[in-house]
């Protein structure tokens, strides 16, 4: 029964291992190789949707201009935005409430339009009138060419104007202080004597370059998902691989939905507003574009009509994301285990606005958990400290029945009834951690509440990897210490295997989050201290025992 205790013991270590690695390996098996950065920038309007979402870009439009005045400057509290007023693209989205790396005093880029990456957002009107055409996009006319939030200021409009034929068409951007959905609008007013008809199209295109929100995380970090997701009320969160764009497996219409592009804290998503949008997705060389479009809008002569769609282009925090579709607040994928990582999250969090300091926040949820699971880790040492005790009987039996198994099976058997021992006890543990550790591990990945989060001293981001490795040699160091605090397996082999267990998990921790590795550090500590008060108390009752029997 020990020797089955102790291989228990490492597989549950093994497939913690193994679970990391499946999780991550689901994610970016088929992905495609991110590496490349293309030669030339297509153009941004040689994008534009067929009107029926098909695979197929008409191109139009040249290259745009770098921000030399052409482009259309809008600061507020939380975005510096450039729209490129031929087509009306955000062709540049940088959030000022996130640094680019650790230290740096750059805010980070989600949008951009250069020679190193292409992510932009476009809307536009298609379709019979349709004003982005295979002739050219639209070009529209603006009073101003910088735009900015005062102090105060509750929501600021951009106007942009396009008038053609007796149809003045008016695309108004509308950001809202302290908020990251932005409400995109078209008032299409027909003066003309003939009917106007059109479709909006809302869309995001990306290359295939790497996600810079893993830059900072340490050459050997575990990339999490960056591809398409798309989500409506009856089915909130699908995710859309780069590479199966053009499978056409995102053919659907929702008039709540979303459709997005994920990646490592941030997501980038289009919502339809006062109409229904036919989802797509296709993929054109190394871009790739989901969306949506309108279905056809009638504009009587002398009637206006207006059609809006809201974009959010910012950080995965889960109670902003879940205001603006359902299931968008799902993008923080907490994996198969997202049950326990909300409840571990919403622990953290609220531990967190109390101290004010995550890294401290996480050493408090784990002793929450311990005291938590307390009752079954006290069964658990006590049985193994009485494992510990009996290891001389145990030893004794071995020279004495050694060659029959048998025999010493049933005198074993008696000692553990005898002693009320369960020797799988001891895996309990381990196994009610792993479900646990595991799902931890997602929040500090996933949660962008935990980005560039400091803790003490050297420890300035618990999301990224321990950059001196003290923390991973902490938590070795523990697990050597309290190996001494269990018994010993009889079998050589098998106390070799122990030995090098916290050799093994201490090269594993090295590149984990240092969040994660804390956790585990502070969790052996805790029960290093509750297994040496169960082994003294029971060394005390053995003692007593003796006595006893001597008296």
């Amino acid at each position: 029964m020990q020797k089955i205790f102790r291989v228990m013991i490492i597989i549950a270590m093994l497939i913690t291992a193994y679970l990391l690695i499946l999780a991550w390996r689901d994610d970016y098996a088929d992905a495609p190789d991110v590496d490349t950065v293309p030669e030339t920038i297509t153009s941004v309007g040689a994008d534009i949707p067929s009107t029926t979402g098909a695979a197929g870009d008409i191109p139009v439009q040249t290259m745009p201009v770098d921000a030399s005045g052409v482009l259309i400057t809008v600061t507020t509290d939380r975005y510096d935005i450039k729209i490129n007023p031929e087509g009306g693209d955000i062709v540049y989205a940088a959030l000022k409430q996130y640094d680019a790396t650790l230290d740096s005093d750059k805010p980070f880029v989600l949008l951009e339009n250069n020679n190193n990456r292409v992510y932009v957002a476009q809307s536009g009107l298609i379709g019979q009138d349709g004003i982005d055409t295979a002739e050219g996009r639209a070009v529209y006319s603006h009073t101003a060419n910088n735009y900015m939030m005062e102090a105060g200021q509750q929501t600021l409009s951009v106007p942009l104007t396009y008038k053609k034929d007796g149809v003045t068409i008016t695309k108004t951007f509308t950001f809202t202080q302290d908020k990251y959905p932005i409400d995109i609008s078209y008032q299409i007013q027909n003066a003309s004597n003939n009917a106007w008809q059109g479709q909006m199209f809302a869309q995001l295109k990306r290359d295939d370059s790497k996600d810079p929100g893993m830059s900072d995380k340490g050459a050997l970090s575990m990339a999490t998902y960056l591809g398409g997701a798309w989500g409506t009320p009856d089915d909130p969160y699908n995710k859309l691989k780069f590479g199966k764009f053009n499978d056409g497996e995102l053919n659907t219409t929702s008039d709540k939905g979303w459709v997005g592009i994920v990646q490592h804290y941030f997501v980038s998503a289009w919502t339809p507003g006062n109409f229904t949008g036919k989802f797509f997705s296709r993929e054109t060389g190394n871009d790739y574009f989901i969306g949506f479009n309108s279905q056809p809008v009638n504009v009587a002569p002398n009637k206006q009509v207006t059609l809006n769609a809201t974009l959010y282009a910012g950080p995965k925090v889960q109670s902003e994301l879940k205001e603006v579709a359902v299931g968008l607040n799902q993008t923080v994928d907490y994996g198969l285990l997202w049950p326990i990582s909300k409840i571990l999250f919403a622990i953290l969090d609220g531990i967190h606005k109390v101290i004010g300091n995550w890294g401290w926040s996480i050493i408090v949820l784990t002793i929450l958990v311990k005291i938590a699971l307390m009752w079954f880790s006290n069964k658990s040492y006590y049985s193994m400290a009485k494992m510990r005790a009996i290891a001389p009987r145990l030893q004794a039996l071995k020279e004495e029945y050694g060659d029959d198994r048998m025999k010493m099976s049933q005198e074993m058997m008696a000692i553990y009834k005898e002693e009320k021992v369960n020797p799988m006890a001891g895996c309990l543990p381990i196994l009610l951690q792993m479900p646990i550790f595991l799902a931890l591990y997602w929040v500090l990945v996933e949660s962008v509440e935990l980005r560039h989060a400091p803790w003490i001293l050297w420890i300035q981001d618990l999301s990224a990897m321990d950059p001196w490795f003290i923390l991973p040699l902490l938590m070795g160091a523990s697990m050597f210490v309290q190996q001494q605090l269990n018994p010993q397996p009889a079998d050589p082999m098998q106390a070799k295997v122990m030995k090098f267990l916290p050799i093994i998990f201490t090269a594993f921790m090295l590149f984990f989050p240092a969040g994660l590795v804390l956790y585990w550090t502070v969790n052996n500590l805790f029960s290093m201290t509750q297994q040496y008060i169960v082994n003294r108390k029971v060394e005390e009752e053995q003692k007593r025992r003796t006595a006893k029997v001597l008296d």
